[in-house]
């Protein structure tokens, strides 16, 4: 039985979406318990709004809420009540196996390093990863915003850490890894883009080399290593091109009787297509280098997208991520002593 907390005040339309999630993972996974943290008497008023509260899914108080606005560097002191204080402290704790929150990413990675899981032993700094499916399969790109800078050995453990997810948590066999530049020849990109290079050519991993965008759309990599800021707006900038285009057809079908009736007769198909594209249907962002399961769900998450999420965490335990990322490290570590 795994035992996953749901931040209950996480989502920009807290608590309705975040409550309504995890009782939908509750139905979904029987066997599991799925535990809600937030202030008690609202999670308690939320639930009872969709019918009887599921026999595997509880809830565990916490009296302060914290705001998209709170600051990642304030929050950790000032709210040590929050809902995920108290979440996060339940993984550290033992008393769950992960926890998934759609509220502040930057002080769940605040909370989750400073005060509660702290650091995997060896990783350098954390990195945010997200999961966006690329020709009906999953690609994980990471770091997306956790760090905005990063040096190079920074960049060879995000390459470990997206691998062992890739493999563990997404099923991926032998995942290519490719390491984010401005151009593919090994003399691209700045200084630390080719000392990361020749970091991750001395890992046991299957490293394409520097890749470009076109690179990532064809298909020829499982894992896109950046460092936070390049990565933050590659993904923004993939999510906002995909929902221009759907506008365009939108668009163009409607700019004509004709079209308008083709469109009617491809909804289904358009409808497909848009499942296959959207990164909601996979879940959340995993938080990859603290030491427990932390799943980050975009604020504007619906129900689903937090049912998604919960099933995400689900995967990442069964997966042994953590453990697995924990042992590449100190192979990684000792590979830095030899050189």
């Amino acid at each position: 039985m795994m035992r996953i907390v749901v931040d209950a005040m996480g989502s920009d339309n807290r608590p309705q979406p975040d409550v309504k999630g995890a009782i939908d993972a509750a139905k979904q996974f029987k066997d599991d318990e799925i535990i809600l943290v937030g202030p008690q008497d609202v999670v308690a008023a939320t639930i009872a709004k969709h019918g009887a509260q599921p026999d595997n899914l509880r809830v565990v108080h916490a009296g302060e809420i914290i705001q998209m606005s709170d600051k990642p560097s304030t929050v950790g002191k000032d709210k040590p009540e929050s809902s995920m204080h108290v979440g996060l402290g339940l993984v550290k704790s033992g008393d769950a196996d992960a926890f998934v929150t759609a509220g502040n990413t930057g002080a769940a990675h605040a909370i989750a390093m400073l005060f509660s899981l702290r650091r995997i032993p060896n990783v350098k700094r954390p990195a945010l990863a997200l999961i966006f499916p690329i020709h009906e399969k999953p690609v994980i790109f990471l770091d997306v915003g956790a760090n905005a800078e990063a040096r190079a050995d920074w960049l060879a453990q995000y390459a470990i850490m997206g691998s062992v997810y890739a493999s563990n948590a997404l099923g991926l066999r032998s995942p290519k890894v490719g390491l984010v530049s401005n151009g593919e020849e090994e003399g691209k990109g700045t200084a630390v883009i080719q000392e990361a290079g020749r970091l991750i050519k001395q890992l046991p991993l299957d490293f394409v080399g520097n890749i470009e965008p076109a690179d990532i759309h064809g298909g020829l990599v499982d894992v896109v290593v950046a460092d936070g800021f390049t990565g933050n707006i590659l993904i923004k900038t993939f999510e906002s091109a995909t929902r221009y285009l759907g506008e365009v057809i939108r668009k163009e079908i409607k700019a004509s009787f004709i079209s308008s009736i083709g469109g009617l007769l491809a909804r289904g198909a358009f409808q497909r297509v848009r499942q296959k594209v959207n990164a909601d249907e996979i879940g959340g962002a995993p938080l990859l280098g603290v030491n427990g399961v932390v799943i980050i769900a975009h604020g504007s998450s619906d129900a689903k997208s937090i049912k998604n999420a919960i099933g995400q965490a689900r995967i990442a335990v069964q997966g042994q991520v953590v453990q697995s990322i924990t042992d590449k490290m100190q192979a990684f570590n000792r590979i830095q002593q030899e050189n």
